[in-house]
């Protein structure tokens, strides 16, 4: 897992590198822009006023909803990326921690119409992505929805497939999202696969 010291030297190029992925429909990016612009359309077809971004990174996704007058706040855990972000979005709320151990106080304070959380929930364990969720339903507004995109497979028999076609790109030390074994624990959560290796998950409240 590379850690905040490791975004902050990627930060510059990070678009790039994703952008590649994504335009090549590599793994681990095939998917990334139809996911943030299922979220984007989904989120400026409701009547939501207020997002909270997890791990925000540059704030690719988030940007575009604050330059649609809709209030953000995030939490990333490089200092670099934020600063990236906060230019593109001064009026934004952005607090830098590593939400593994939970978000930032501030933000927990708040209540939000939607929430999400792009490519980033895949450095949680199965058991703190639980956890991290379950903390994260009692911020949510009445029908407030929670959109994770990542890489996510619907079974885990898809998962261990697309490890084997990634061979030595696939990357052991990130978790990636099983949805059936979600199911189990969030029985409102819908899935919708986007790529060979990325899907929309959401949750409604």
């Amino acid at each position: 897992m590379l850690g905040s010291e490791g975004f902050d030297l990627w930060a510059d190029g990070y678009d790039k590198s994703v952008g590649l992925s994504d335009e090549e429909k590599t793994y681990p990016f095939a998917g990334y822009k139809d996911i943030l612009n299922k979220i984007y359309n989904r989120i400026l077809g409701s009547d939501a006023k207020s997002v909270l971004d997890i791990g925000f990174g540059t704030g690719t996704l988030s940007s575009r909803l604050y330059e649609k007058g809709i209030d953000i706040y995030g939490q990333d855990f490089s200092e670099k990326m934020i600063e990236a972000s906060q230019k593109k979005m001064p009026g934004a709320k952005l607090f830098c921690g590593d939400f593994s151990k939970g978000l930032a106080k501030e933000l927990k304070n708040q209540k939000y119409d939607m929430i999400v959380a792009t490519y980033s929930l895949h450095h949680l364990t199965d058991e703190q992505k639980v956890d991290f969720i379950k903390n994260l339903v009692p911020l949510l507004n009445d029908g407030g929805t929670i959109y994770i995109g990542d890489v996510a497979f619907n079974t885990r028999a898809e998962l261990e497939e697309c490890k084997k076609l990634a061979g030595e790109e696939w990357d052991d030390e990130e978790i990636y999202f099983v949805f059936d074994e979600m199911k189990k624990v969030f029985p409102k959560m819908e899935f919708e696969r986007i790529s060979f290796c990325s899907g929309l998950l959401s949750l409604k409240k």
